[in-house]
């Protein structure tokens, strides 16, 4: 058995980083199409594109079990969000700066936070990690 804390030491498998990178690549795609869809279809397009991050931060938390598997697509998707509500120096910009806007974006932190801080999954050999069981 190993120690809690042994994974720090270890050097990162190489499939787990693929793994993490491509959530985050997912993540800024999620986060680009959301904002494309919340503005156009307001405010069903609005609820579509949380519940799409929600599903994808959700998602990927279960697939690698752990919560930088909420945390690495949600940077793409911030990433992908703030690019789009920066602008352009001509004047031209993704979002028109509605209230729409705001809950995307406050709601997708939410959301990720949410997702981040979840209960932890069960471990494989069913222990609980409670001290004394």
């Amino acid at each position: 058995m190993t120690e809690p804390g042994a994974w720090m030491t270890k050097s990162p498998k190489p499939g787990r980083i693929a793994a993490y990178l491509g959530l985050a690549v997912l993540g800024f795609v999620v986060g680009t199409a959301g904002s494309l869809v919340q503005a156009a279809w307001f405010p069903v397009g609005l609820l579509l594109a949380l519940l799409g991050a929600a599903g994808l931060f959700y998602g990927g938390m279960r697939a690698t079990g752990t919560q930088l598997g909420a945390v690495a697509p949600a940077a793409g998707w911030i990433v992908a969000v703030l690019l789009l509500s920066a602008g352009r120096p001509e004047g031209d910009g993704l979002f028109a700066g509605g209230v729409g806007e705001i809950v995307f974006l406050l709601g997708g932190m939410v959301v990720v936070v949410i997702c981040a801080t979840m209960a932890r999954l069960s471990q494989p050999g069913g222990r609980t990690g409670r001290l004394g069981t």
